[in-house]
């Protein structure tokens, strides 16, 4: 079990007061990388008109653009909410950027309620991620967008 209060607090101390939009996704993203376990993706996709652009990560190589009308991210912009998907073959239009993946978190990032981009968490174990998951990403994602 994650302690989501310590991933929260380490968080802010790395990137709170720092100016650097890419530097402070890609720290959390390390952060979250080396935090939890059973992972193998976590990192932002970032929005760029109607394509989720690939931003600072941890794990393999990633697909590079997702249009938002696709996906697991592409579903949490369209729906303006996070979603865990326990198995991502189910997922009507999920796109294997990594065949190994099976299971996925992603939480939308906002300023003033509209999206700008989006946390994602890919695991290679079905159903690895929780309520308790989704709700400790989305304090994450706030910490996230007060200090970017």
């Amino acid at each position: 079990m994650t302690d989501y209060d310590a991933l929260i607090a380490q968080a802010e101390a790395l990137i709170s007061g720092v100016p650097h939009r890419i530097a402070n996704l890609a720290n959390v993203s390390a952060l979250i990388f080396d935090t939890l376990a059973d992972l193998n993706w976590a990192g932002f996709y970032l929005l760029e008109g109607e394509t989720l652009v690939l931003g600072p990560f941890q794990g393999r190589p990633a697909c590079i653009e997702i249009p938002v009308s696709r996906g697991v991210c592409g579903a949490a912009v369209r729906e303006n909410r996070s979603q865990l998907v326990p198995d991502v073959h189910a997922f009507a239009g999920h796109i294997a950027c990594d065949s190994a993946s099976r299971s996925e978190l992603v939480v939308p990032l906002k300023r003033d309620d509209a999206v700008f981009g989006v946390l994602d968490l890919d695991s290679p174990s079905p159903a690895r991620f929780t309520e308790a998951d989704r709700e400790g990403m989305e304090r994450l994602a706030r910490v996230i967008e007060q200090n970017i």
